[in-house]
């Protein structure tokens, strides 16, 4: 796909969407004291997997090709966006938290699964 071809709704729309969705996790997880340990962690990487396969299932596309153009534009974003809304409560040591960068990475890569398994849902009925 060509990187000029970008469709810039869901390039903005579903970026946003990732990163309203985890801030809305996350302070959900803060405002009841559930940020300590394993748990909230694995939920938090749950709901950006899901969420980040829902956006590349939304683009319709069939090769890897042509949803790493988003998801690498939504990890920028959610870069950008921390930088805006993060760092001014959190500090830039926002960034040397590896879970930060796993949450960058899983941005990436989860619109990525979105393209497995494809199931062949028309019927085939010419009996062959």
């Amino acid at each position: 796909m060509d990187v000029m071809r970008l469709r810039v709704g869901p390039l903005l729309g579903w970026g946003i969407v990732i990163y309203a969705v985890m801030f809305l996790v996350w302070s959900a997880f803060v405002t009841y004291g559930f940020v300590g340990g394993f748990l909230p962690r694995s939920l938090g990487l749950l709901v950006l997997l899901a969420t980040g396969v829902i956006a590349g299932r939304s683009l319709k596309a069939h090769a890897w090709a042509d949803v790493l153009p988003y998801s690498l534009a939504w990890g920028v974003l959610m870069g950008v966006l921390d930088a805006i809304m993060s760092v001014p409560v959190a500090g830039w040591q926002l960034y040397a938290d590896w879970n930060v960068w796993i949450g960058y990475a899983l941005v990436v890569l989860a619109p990525l699964l979105a393209l497995y398994p494809r199931f062949n849902t028309s019927s085939n009925t010419s009996g062959v």
